[in-house]
């Protein structure tokens, strides 16, 4: 049974989303845990045990694959407390009225189930109760897997540990050994190494009747990916249940920009090829299955297209569900100003409702060297800052997860670390720099800092986690989306709010989702090219040339769709016609730029 809602809440961060189905599956609510901070996960492990009188014995960084297991008994515990919350509900019906009631409220009002609802409560209590337990559904507990979150670990002599302990590779063990019934949400590109450790767990094959108890969704930018690693997977036997299309700049989080690749055109092929995606990834599964004398569905697999990035109105929200055939919608940022929904401390959530379009950018403050949604104001970056001009620049690296360089070391580091960044800063030193020079390469190289310490410190800050790690502050990563939105406010009215019930956007103006998209790709090519220290050479050329010509067939796309569609998002048609022949003169700008400053 699927949720009842047409919108999930996507991961956000480590610690945003930790708890988060704790809160609202109880309702229905399909949302996403990060399995990237096992560290975290325990220390929350204890915390809810001793709120909720469970046995707790502490899994030790000495026990023998102890990654793996703080991530089994923690999912294994919040599966117990939300179902327990859940069946109280149902059981309960004379106590749990309100609660019933919340549940069936939050639905939007074209709902069948809450007309249903409505006509049930007329009826006697025994009869009440049988229907409650056969229709009401709780919303799935999730999990997510960065995939590049694989380096290397070591035993206590320094021994270099096999494969299987990476990680990623841990995260995956500890949710395939977890009793929920669930998905694994894949993120960050595609893993060969990860995706092939997924064939071990018998959970993730479909039985005869197509029954997944572990699904696999992909959150994916583009169909041609969706089709390749659709198509890996099938190869061993298992299917991709969903696939998560995500803006590429318009998110929360790290941004994976593609070469002038639209959110539209992208959901357009993923609509036109649906049937022929499912067809020919199911018939490469079949094959798969019968090698590995696996049982065999009976009929194709169901496989869901769902989509997020940017999205702000109801009218956004049911246009990808009806023009898009969608089956879902996330909503990610918004729910940072929900605390019944997400853990966020009382100082970042203020930060954010307070934020403008200035206020929110993309920086390379992620150790991975990959684009990053941020918040200017958020402490962590403030303190990081101040720390560098006392001459205490970067992280002591309590965690690691994120090493990846070995521009000094034979074993990577983190390029946040202390460690990096006082050797990088000496090398900068001994150059002798302008100062203008050598302040754009000082602010280049603090730029890195610990996502690791500064995702999970809103869970320690709002739980009163007692934690040796001090004074790092803390990092919050939402979209651009951010912006538009400036009221701390309840489940109901962000729910509300997603259905159009109320509207909880600022008065002031906001884009369309589609054309900020746009004009954030058209940003983020305007800084590429001003990045640049020489003129273009041929390579580059034809990259910057792909890009524009991909954002003009975007614009013209758009332009084709809301001119012919006359029914089509009727309430902000004329400013999104108006804001695509700006765009269009803003990219044919560019192209002259390029064109100057190109080799012949």
């Amino acid at each position: 049974m699927t949720s009842p809602h047409n919108f999930h809440i996507p991961v956000m961060g480590v610690a945003y989303t930790i708890d988060t189905p704790l809160k609202v599956a109880p309702f229905g609510i399909d949302s996403v845990i990060s399995l990237v901070d096992n560290v975290l996960l325990e220390k929350l492990r204890a915390k809810y045990s001793e709120k909720f009188n469970l046995p707790y014995k502490e899994i030790s960084q000495k026990a023998e694959d102890y990654m793996s297991k703080r991530i089994t008994a923690y999912l294994d515990m919040i599966n117990q407390l939300t179902t327990e919350k859940f069946e109280s509900f149902k059981n309960n019906y004379e106590d749990k009225k309100t609660e019933l009631i919340d549940y069936f409220d939050l639905l939007p009002d074209s709902s069948s189930l809450k007309q249903s609802f409505k006509e049930v409560i007329k009826k006697n209590v025994t009869d009440i109760k049988e229907w409650l337990h056969q229709n009401m559904v709780m919303g799935s507990i999730d999990v997510n897997i960065m995939t590049k979150v694989d380096k290397t670990n070591y035993d206590k002599n320094g021994e270099a540990l096999p494969q299987e302990y990476n990680d990623a590779h841990a995260a995956l063990r500890g949710y395939a050994n977890s009793n929920l019934e669930s998905s694994l949400v894949l993120s960050a590109g595609m893993s060969p190494r990860l995706y092939s450790y997924i064939e071990n767990f018998k959970d993730f094959y479909p039985d005869e009747n197509g029954y997944i108890k572990k699904k696999i969704i992909l959150k994916v930018s583009d169909y041609r990916s969706a089709l390749i690693q659709g198509k890996f997977l099938a190869k061993k036997g298992l299917w991709v249940s969903e696939y998560r299309i995500e803006s590429g700049l318009n998110c929360g989080g790290h941004a994976f920009a593609t070469e002038g690749y639209l959110m539209g055109p992208i959901l357009e092929e993923f609509k036109k090829n649906r049937a022929v995606l499912i067809e020919d990834v199911h018939n490469i599964l079949i094959k798969a299955l019968e090698l590995k004398n696996k049982p065999i569905p009976q009929k194709a697999l169901p496989m869901r297209i769902t989509a997020q990035g940017g999205v702000g109105t109801h009218e956004e929200h049911q246009f990808l569900l009806d023009y898009y055939q969608v089956d879902s919608v996330g909503w990610g940022s918004p729910f940072l100003l929900v605390p019944e929904a997400t853990t966020v401390d009382g100082e970042t959530m203020q930060d954010l409702s307070n934020a403008e379009e200035k206020d929110l950018y993309l920086s390379n403050i992620s150790p991975l060297g990959v684009p990053f949604n941020s918040l200017r104001t958020a402490s962590a970056t403030t303190k990081k800052i101040e720390k560098a001009k006392k001459g205490r620049a970067g992280s002591s690296c309590p965690k690691a997860y994120l090493v990846s360089n070995t521009e000094y070391t034979d074993k990577p580091i983190c390029t946040a670390s202390r460690q990096y960044q006082y050797l990088k800063l000496k090398e900068l030193d001994e150059k002798n720099l302008p100062e203008i020079l050598y302040k754009k390469e000082f602010d280049k190289i603090i730029a890195p800092e610990c996502l690791c310490v500064g995702l999970s410190e809103p869970a320690i800050i709002t739980h009163q986690i007692d934690y040796k790690i001090k004074d790092n502050g803390v990092t919050v990563c939402p979209g651009p989306n951010m912006a538009y939105f400036n009221k701390i406010v309840s489940l109901k009215n962000m729910v509300g709010h997603i259905y159009g019930k109320i509207n909880l956007l600022k008065k002031n103006y906001r884009p369309h989702m589609f054309v900020k998209e746009l004009n954030l790709y058209i940003d983020y090519l305007k800084n590429e090219i001003e990045g640049l220290k020489t003129p273009i050479d041929k390579k580059k050329n034809k990259y910057f040339k792909k890009f524009t010509e991909n954002l003009n067939a975007g614009i013209v796309y758009y332009q084709k769709l809301f001119s012919e569609n006359k029914s089509l998002m009727s309430k902000t048609k004329d400013n999104v016609l108006k804001e695509l022949h700006y765009s269009r003169q803003r990219v044919a700008a560019l192209l002259e730029e390029i064109q100057e400053l190109s080799i012949d």
